[in-house]
């Protein structure tokens, strides 16, 4: 199978403009990941709206597709990048234009999922640990998922779920493993360009999660487990901590 990494990246971020250029141990941020993925996967392009990424990408060799800035999400946007290039590949992998520590691992397991041929979209999920605390696991911001006997998601929820029935809350890390959800998506390319497509979900507009149009549509979504702690890039507050984690 034939993988190919799609980067979107907007300058217009509420949370941190032009973030995608933002120096990280010298280097712009969208170039980190870049370097992250181009070894690992056959191969990668980032989708941009903006003519100073678009820039900054051919600056360091990188390939790159200008896209519409009206795109209401990354996955619209990778699948107008994909159209674009006028080439087939089996999957393809949305990554985060903010995760400078996105790891060959994580995309190996992403990959695996598809040996599966009933997986139609892939993800990744890391366990909650008792060192994270309570208050991770109740975090809003960081979605959590269910998965079903054969690791595929069942729901996604900016809420705890399951819920401990009858077990005090300070009890639940240590009773029962809860799986953080990491914004990596991989799709079959058919698939890709079908749930670009669809209307937003009741569920969707609900929790404000893409992935539960996928889920109310019937779509199988394949989830390897990682290990792997990275640190995305919301805030100029993230990116010191991005500093200290790299030079560390």
């Amino acid at each position: 199978m034939k993988f190919i990494a799609i980067i979107p990246a907007r300058y217009a971020s509420t949370r941190f403009p032009g973030k995608p250029l933002a120096m990280l141990g010298g280097k712009p941020v969208i170039e980190r990941v870049y370097e992250q993925v181009a070894g690992v996967l056959d191969d990668a392009v980032v989708a941009t709206d903006d003519e100073r990424i678009y820039d900054a990408v051919r600056a360091f060799g990188g390939r790159v597709e200008m896209t519409s800035p009206d795109h209401r999400s990354g996955t619209d946007r990778c699948r107008e990048a994909y159209d674009r290039l006028g080439a087939e590949y089996d999957v393809v992998v949305n990554v985060q234009g903010d995760e400078p520590f996105i790891q060959a691992s994580q995309l190996e397991t992403v990959k695996r999922c598809f040996d599966d041929p009933a997986t139609d979209i892939a993800t990744l999920v890391k366990p909650f640990t008792e060192a994270d605390g309570l208050a991770a696991l109740e975090n809003p911001n960081s979605p959590k998922v269910v998965l079903d006997a054969q690791s595929r998601a069942i729901y996604f929820s900016r809420s705890v779920i399951p819920y401990l029935r009858g077990v005090p809350r300070e009890e639940w890390l240590a009773r029962h493993t809860f799986y953080k959800h990491i914004g990596l998506y991989a799709f079959r390319a058919d698939v890709l360009r079908a749930v670009t497509a669809l209307p937003q979900s009741t569920l969707e507009k609900a929790e404000s999660l893409e992935q539960l149009r996928w889920l109310e549509n019937g779509y199988k979504i394949g989830v390897g487990i990682s290990e792997v702690e990275t640190i995305g890039i919301d805030t100029p507050e993230d990116l010191e901590k991005a500093e200290a984690f790299l030079i560390k």
